[in-house]
């Protein structure tokens, strides 16, 4: 029988749907709610009583950059990303072994968001450390500062971004906008000033990143990065953890460079406790949940289901990434 081996977390109580249009389709679920980390090792996989049958996979933090998965699965014919960012899966590698690379574009935008709206809210007010002082039986009476007249820069102008642009309209501030392939109607539909990396990173009050992590971007917001910010400015990273030098941007927190940060991805995950980011306290970190709602589990759900049963059905899916 055809089977699915999902890794993606909160299946069994978000995804009803999805696992029933699988189900519907002649393809069986694999999903094991007991693993304490819903990734499958490399030898797991290879251990997997089930893997001859194995015709997808879809996965979370799972790593298909090996191609010891892709011969431990012969019938492998898809492997779907739970979200956006594939720099988990090899795509030139799972081409070779004829597999199609798939994720989900769009479908958590809306929770990235909203949650990189609420981190700079957040950080202006200092909501995190008030929150600690008042557990511990303070009562400190904090200044913040307002997002009204505030410039905002986007680092990426891409599906997330255009959202954090269209509900900043509200709060009457500037927006600042780079992207490689900008979107000129959006922009000016927005009020939103398409301009230069540099003008984003040296003129925003917050700097927001929303760019895939890529070798040449590789710790692009390192101590000389950081040192171009304006004093006292705020740094906010839903996207990827390999963007941001967590020591420089540490170092800039507790000298004072950089007025607080926002991060809710990491390269190391999860994040060690001995990590120097968390001797900061302007600082709001978060276990990379940006697309951890209800309504983002089931658009993603949904679309992904669909591409891998049109992939096992031989069709072209609408979503690939190593055609």
């Amino acid at each position: 029988m055809k089977k699915v081996l999902v890794s993606s977390s909160h299946f069994d109580t978000l995804c009803h749907d999805a696992w029933d249009l699988f189900e519907e389709n002649g393809i069986e679920v694999i999903f094991d709610a007991k693993k304490a980390f819903p990734a499958y090792t490399t030898e797991e996989i290879e251990a997997h009583p089930d893997r001859e049958e194995i015709v997808a996979a879809l996965i979370g933090m799972d790593d298909y950059r090996d191609e010891r998965k892709y011969q431990a699965l012969p019938n492998l014919k898809a492997v779907a990303k739970f979200g956006v960012g594939v720099d988990n899966i090899d795509g030139a590698l799972a081409k070779k072994y004829g597999v199609k690379a798939l994720n989900a574009p769009g479908q958590n935008s809306n929770a990235v968001a909203e949650l990189t709206v609420s981190f700079m809210l957040n950080l202006l007010r200092g909501v995190i450390p008030l929150h600690k002082a008042m557990e511990e039986g303070g009562w400190p009476r904090h200044i913040g500062t307002e997002i009204k007249g505030k410039t905002v820069g986007l680092l990426g102008f891409g599906a997330i971004a255009k959202l954090v642009a269209r509900k900043l309209q509200c709060f009457d501030v500037t927006v600042l906008a780079y992207d490689l392939y900008p979107d000129v109607k959006a922009a000016q539909e927005m009020g939103v000033k398409l301009t230069t990396q540099e003008e984003v990173i040296t003129a925003s009050d917050i700097v927001s990143i929303h760019i895939p992590a890529t070798p040449d971007n590789y710790h692009l917001f390192d101590r000389d990065t950081i040192a171009k910010m304006k004093d006292g400015a705020y740094l906010v990273n839903p996207a990827r953890g390999a963007l941001v030098d967590l020591d420089a941007a540490a170092e800039a927190l507790l000298s004072g460079k950089l007025a607080g940060a926002a991060i809710d991805a990491f390269e190391l995950e999860p994040l060690p406790k001995d990590a120097k980011i968390l001797q900061c306290e302007n600082i709001v970190l978060t276990p990379h949940t940006g697309a951890e709602t209800k309504e983002s589990y089931y658009n993603v759900s949904i679309t992904t289901a669909k591409d891998i049963i049109r992939v096992v059905n031989g069709q072209e899916p609408d979503h690939c990434v190593n055609p």
